[in-house]
């Protein structure tokens, strides 16, 4: 979003909270002290007129019908219904006033889509709800069978967000984020070719412009931007647990449902809306699938200041499976959906 902004795209972006094995952006956001995610609609519009982002919590009024709708698929048991799950997006998107739209649809363990057949079923869905509402809709396919970067939970996730806008940005983040920005800087009007649009997306990170424009959205919104251009200053976990590996051979998979699950456990997450975040829980990888490891190296690193943590250390010691074959590494992107 920095990245968009900075080069010429206003971003106004609603984010939820984090529940079950899912993250939510409003609580990685708010792991910044100070960061006031909870502005009025005037807030919201006048800060992307200002310095053209802003990033808030989702607002009770945004498409209602959608939430008492959720709430019936919910007990009838039809929240995989995929038409039901792209009106349910795509309502949002267009209440909110988007007149083009770059849809992330996640594919694999730690998505609602986990195949890539169903994926696609509901991209073109949402494609053609948007063509219906005169909206041009691109959906990017992306592959969520394994964490995107190495960083889960709140503290650790702003701080390989800052360093990624500095230009230490682990591969699969780098191919999402070139993707997703070159079509909406395309969209945008921009810049018609991809590969182009790429590049200036690369260039911006170079010259840290997006960076300055990431520390301007959280100082506009409160947040203490010394824990941005330092963060050594977020606090951390009272347990650090590193986990090693106990054979050679290959990464072949990291369920990045059950790695979700297993980071809410830490206390990163809500098994229920009112429970309270911890922000310094978390996991960090080391590895990533089809890397190649040996006895005893470093897989992970576990944070929480819960006492389980050998537990926790077992979970993940199974959630990393090595084989011995060579694996090959996934795409990050699997596909693109246009109209």
């Amino acid at each position: 979003m920095p990245i968009m902004a900075d080069l010429g795209v206003n971003v106004a972006k609603m984010s939820g909270r984090s529940l079950g094995f899912t993250g939510g952006t409003a609580d990685k956001l708010e792991a910044i002290p100070g960061y006031n995610i909870n502005l009025s609609i005037e807030e919201f519009k006048e800060n992307v007129k200002k310095i053209g982002i802003s990033l808030i919590t989702q607002t009770g009024n945004l498409a209602p019908a959608d939430k008492k709708i959720y709430a019936l698929r919910d007990a009838i048991s039809c929240t995989s219904s995929i038409p039901l799950i792209a009106s349910s997006i795509m309502s949002k998107k267009i209440a909110a006033g988007a007149n083009k739209i770059v849809l992330d649809v996640t594919c694999g363990s730690g998505a609602f889509m986990k195949n890539i057949n169903d994926a696609k079923e509901l991209a073109i869905q949402m494609n053609k709800i948007g063509k219906l509402a005169n909206k041009e809709t691109i959906c990017v396919i992306t592959n969520m069978n394994e964490p995107l970067g190495c960083a889960v939970g709140n503290n650790l996730e702003i701080i390989e967000a800052v360093n990624s806008l500095k230009g230490q940005m682990p591969k699969d983040v780098e191919e999402v984020v070139l993707e997703l920005g070159a079509y909406m800087l395309k969209l945008a009007g921009n810049g018609e070719k991809i590969e182009e649009n790429k590049n200036k997306i690369q260039e911006t990170i170079k010259t840290g412009k997006a960076f300055q424009k990431f520390v301007e959205l959280v100082q506009n919104q409160g947040g203490d931007i010394t824990y941005i251009k330092n963060t050594n200053k977020f606090p951390k976990a009272k347990y650090e647990i590193e986990v090693h590996s106990k054979k050679e051979g290959y990464i072949k998979e990291i369920n990045a449902e059950e790695i979700g699950k297993l980071a809410s456990k830490l206390g990163a997450g809500r098994t229920k809306k009112e429970d309270k975040i911890d922000y310094t829980a978390g996991i960090m990888l080391n590895k990533k699938v089809g890397e190649q490891v040996s006895i005893n190296e470093k897989l992970a690193t576990i944070y929480t200041n819960k006492e389980q943590y050998i537990e926790a250390k077992e979970e993940l010691e199974k959630i990393i499976e090595i084989s011995e074959e060579r694996v090959e590494k996934e795409k990050a992107i699997l596909g693109i959906i246009e109209q």
